[in-house]
């Protein structure tokens, strides 16, 4: 069985960004909430569910405060109010499409139009976009609208607003366009069906009409999914339409030689996988799938679409050959080559005459003049002045464009020449995966471009190794290294990628650091990201985590309270796992440690003036230098004895107290304040004193002390983590 699988099938652009934003959110917090279901597809949804995602039936059952993602269908205008009136955080995955059309009827309905979404109206697409306008009407169909109409008393000339579901039917969608505008005068209508779905429902056509049976593999409840096995059903009498790979009874498919297979939006790669692999040989391995580009006559998607390169002459497949050395001609020959005949693609060499503005003007040996645009000259250097790449005088080969036998003038392009002389080298670049460099010329719809010896290199946005909310702006003018992933000279298509030579080089860079790691090497890296616990830095080719604890020597709650996205830091490396690949670092640096401080300062017996910060049970605690805190147990506080540490202090209050003991081991000190205030034999009985004698009383020079039940201090230490300060 030779199984064929569409070239677009699976996750289009919306739906991957839904499902990858959501993912990303329960990584960072654990759980959030979706208002119905993220994508049509039981299995991803099921999926998120157990990584922490909860779904809500209706914008009610959403906890106030919750972080909620929206659907990839979005939601009405009425239903994101209520969520932000109950105080959640808002991730929006609505589809760039589908929000598209919100604006769209929004514009519409503000101006007194009448919106009409053709659409399933009880698809959450459609009932969200009509919710962004007043008095919309949803119809299923022509039909569903023309009863509408009847019944409404719409009027011929009344202002129409007319979009359709994303995932509709392309073909019916021209044909009720062409049907309304016969009616209806004053109607606008909008394209509004994803370019993803188009392509999608063209290749299905084309797979059906060739293939003995088809699998389509989607939701029943996915309008894109169900359309598609519409599309088959019409040109293959054999379609079987599953969810997943145990729907499918591949004993129907025996017999039958070819058997073409296409996937909705929501599906992911791995359903289709389980499909393909159940269909093959049992000895085919898992990670094998027979795949086959089905060509298609219809424009690249929206999101990462593909130019097509200027049309080069086909004569020109080969460079031409170098002129040979000039020779004296006869009468009779120059006569000949005055009178010869130029045609469209033809390539000839001219001596440039005059320079201009906007062209350039050759001297060609025939009877014709020659002329070439700025444009046309080369797109390698915008902005650069025509006169520091060519002189009068200068011998120039260029391809013909355009051949004016009336006025005697040729339109020549050098530009398209020295494109088709290329492509046999960007041919080679990408068989060997040549690492290139470029400047960005442009942004276009999907992507960048970058302009290679004349040649238009297309980057889809997913391969300029930008994040998803970086504007591709930023990479214009700049110049970048990439790599040629796909040459299609047929369609005049070249597409590279950024992100692929960015990913090779982050990885060479990574081997030489984990060959090279040990603890305590020092690292210039910068902040990519952060989380509750910490902070993940790029030290060149590798992330390293530095912990919330080792950002600051002073307590912080979080890491952004220091740190920002973005920020060059300088790291050590505290500790690593070549296995794991896992690399703890650290931030703040070791001599700025406050125990270190304080310790060159201070010793026991000696007297600081300290800051009262915290009350507790047992005593307070007061800053001595900013990040170390002593103890003022509760007995040395006053030379009475008192119940609670607020009846002598307060909080900010600065005191005099002795130092009565430091543990270098578990960083704590005791302070005593009734040390300085007791009358000198009772400072000296205490000093030499041990332990208490007839009442279960501290020494003044007691680290801390326990409390018994009717809150009277015992003497005895408790252990380390019986004291907690916070």
């Amino acid at each position: 069985m030779n199984v064929v699988l569409a070239e677009s099938a699976g996750f289009c652009f919306g739906v991957d960004r839904a499902v990858s934003l959501t993912r990303k959110a329960l990584a960072e917090h654990g759980s959030c909430w979706s208002l119905g279901e993220l994508i049509h597809n039981r299995d991803v949804v099921d999926a998120l569910r157990k990584e922490g995602l909860s779904v809500a039936d209706d914008v009610e059952s959403v906890p106030d405060g919750a972080r909620v993602v929206v659907r990839a269908h979005g939601i009405s205008r009425a239903e994101r109010d209520v969520l932000q009136a109950k105080g959640c955080e808002i991730l929006d995955a609505t589809c760039p499409r589908v929000t598209r059309i919100h604006r769209i009827v929004e514009r519409a309905s503000a101006a007194g139009r009448q919106v009409v979404v053709f659409g399933d109206p009880e698809h959450p697409e459609v009932k969200g976009i009509c919710g962004w306008c007043e008095g919309a009407v949803a119809v299923k169909d022509l039909d569903s609208f023309q009863n509408w109409a009847a019944f409404s008393g719409i009027l011929q000339n009344a202002p129409l607003t007319v979009v359709f579901q994303t995932t509709s039917h392309k073909k019916t969608s021209e044909q009720t366009i062409n049907s309304l505008k016969k009616s209806y005068t004053n109607a606008e209508f909008f394209d509004t069906i994803c370019d993803a779905t188009s392509i999608r429902q063209a290749e299905a056509r084309a797979l059906s009409e060739s293939c003995g049976a088809m699998v389509v593999v989607g939701g029943a409840h996915s309008a894109n999914s169900v359309h598609l096995a519409e599309i088959c059903r019409e040109a293959c009498d054999t379609v079987f339409f599953v969810q997943s790979a145990d729907e499918l009874d591949t004993a129907k498919l025996s017999g039958i030689d070819r058997v073409g297979v296409t996937a909705g939006a929501s599906t992911p790669s791995w359903i289709i996988k389980e499909v393909v692999n159940k269909m093959n040989e049992p000895e085919i391995l898992k990670e094998e799938i027979v795949e086959e580009t089905v060509p298609v006559a219809e424009e690249p998607t929206a999101v990462e679409e593909a130019p097509v390169v200027e049309e080069a002459p086909a004569a020109e497949e080969a460079p031409a050959a170098a002129p040979a050395e000039k020779t004296e001609m006869t009468f009779d020959e120059l006569l000949e080559e005055s009178i010869k005949t130029i045609y469209n693609g033809d390539t000839v060499t001219g001596v440039v005459a005059a320079i201009g503005a906007t062209e350039i003007t050759l001297d060609l040996p025939t009877k014709h003049s020659g002329y070439i645009s700025v444009s046309e000259f080369t797109n390698d250097q915008p902005g650069v002045d025509i006169n520091d790449l060519v002189k009068i005088g200068d011998e120039i080969q260029a391809s013909v464009i355009r051949v004016n036998d009336v006025e005697g003038t040729v339109q020549l392009s050098k530009r398209r020449l020295d494109a088709a002389k290329n492509w046999g080298d960007i041919e080679a670049s990408a068989e060997e995966g040549t690492v290139l460099e470029g400047k960005v010329s442009e942004e276009n719809k999907g992507g960048v471009v970058i302009n290679l010896k004349g040649v238009r290199v297309f980057i889809p946005a997913s391969q300029t190794g930008l994040g998803r909310d970086v504007p591709m702006t930023e990479l214009v003018g700049q110049t970048v290294r990439f790599k040629i992933t796909e040459v299609n000279r047929a369609r005049k298509r070249v597409v590279g990628s950024i992100r692929a030579i960015a990913q090779r080089e982050r990885r060479e860079k990574a081997e030489k650091i984990w060959s090279e790691i040990e603890v305590g090497k020092k690292y210039t890296g910068v902040v990519k990201s952060m989380t509750s616990y910490g902070a993940f830095v790029d030290i060149g080719g590798v992330d390293g985590m530095v912990h919330v604890s080792e950002i600051s020597w002073n307590r912080i709650r979080k890491p952004d309270d220091v740190l920002s996205v973005g920020q060059e830091v300088e790291v050590y490396v505290i500790n690593f796992d070549p296995e794991k690949k896992k690399i703890s670092l650290g931030y703040r640096k070791p001599e700025d440690n406050p125990w270190t401080k304080f310790t060159d300062t201070y010793k026991e017996g000696d007297v600081a003036t300290v800051k009262v910060v915290k009350f507790m049970p047992f005593g307070a605690f007061a800053e001595i230098v900013p990040g170390v805190d002593g103890l003022i147990h509760i007995s040395q506080i006053a030379n009475r004895r008192i119940g609670k540490p607020d009846e002598e202090l307060t909080v900010g209050q600065e005191v005099e107290a002795k130092i009565t003991a430091i543990d270098n081991e578990k960083q704590k000190v005791s302070l005593s304040i009734r040390a300085l205030t007791a009358p000198a034999p009772a400072r000296e009985r205490a000093e030499r004193s041990e332990r208490p004698r007839r009442q279960p009383e501290p020494q003044g020079d007691a680290l801390v002390y326990e409390i018994s039940a009717d809150g009277q201090a015992t003497g005895f230490a408790p252990e380390e983590d019986e004291i907690v300060e916070d």
